[in-house]
């Protein structure tokens, strides 16, 4: 049986809290997630949905949507972030450590670099014009660890 919860929020910055709230209740209801867990998979979502609001609608005051999907078995959380913002022109480059495309805006580049190491699975595709999709995986270790 899996367990799920989709989200759609206005992509406004102090969504964001909201959403990494909304994210570990689910965590926890689904598994025995440990508090670094908890919050390694909080700033993974943080750091998704800031890319999106900043990066994919360019922090616009027109509302763009951010849907938050989760699903969960007892062993492992899939969470997935999408926008229909501008895109990202090439993926491989935007993961790359320290890229920037704000550099003005003192943005350090670290967004994909951060979900990746708190995450055991990033998977980002995009499109120019049409959105961006990131599915973020976290396995379940507390249980082997205790």
């Amino acid at each position: 049986m899996r367990d799920w919860f989709e989200l759609r929020i206005p992509a406004l910055s102090q969504n964001e809290s909201f959403a990494r709230a909304v994210v570990a209740q689910f965590a926890l209801q689904a598994g025995d997630w440990s508090i670094v867990e908890l919050n390694e998979i909080k700033t993974a979502v943080s750091e998704a949905i800031t890319n999106s609001i900043i990066h994919g609608y360019e922090g616009s005051p027109r509302e763009g949507e951010i849907i938050v999907k989760g699903q969960a078995t007892p062993n492992k959380l899939e969470i997935t972030i999408i926008d229909h913002g501008q895109g990202i022109e090439n993926v491989e480059r935007a993961r790359q450590p320290l890229f920037t495309t704000k550099p003005h805006d003192e943005r350090s580049g670290l967004g994909f670099t951060v979900m990746e190491s708190f995450m055991d699975e990033l998977t980002v595709t995009s499109a120019l014009g049409q959105g961006t999709t990131i599915r973020m995986v976290k396995y379940l270790c507390s249980a082997t660890l205790q």
